[in-house]
């Protein structure tokens, strides 16, 4: 079974790589980029078949490594 879980910041903390790389956009050309929020993606190839018990696995992993909950928020998608 195959994850993905993306992680990005809350509203309202501050991003000062996305802010770099919206310079660095708007210095190459891009002017058209109005704003820019940074995040990581996380793929994951996990064992086992049992979705509801890999949602969960993935939830701790989130809590406890993957993000850091009083700044940033996660989302889990599963694909088989």
């Amino acid at each position: 079974m195959k994850a993905r879980v993306t992680v990005t910041l809350k509203a309202g903390v501050l991003d000062p790589q996305g802010q770099a790389i919206e310079g660095s956009l708007k210095s190459l050309g891009f002017g058209g980029v109005a704003s820019v929020r940074q995040g990581k993606v996380f793929d994951l190839v996990l064992d086992g078949t049992d979705e509801a018990s890999a949602r969960s696995e993935l939830n701790s992993m989130c809590e406890k490594l993957l993000a850091n909950t009083v700044i940033e928020n996660y989302s889990v998608e599963i694909t088989n």
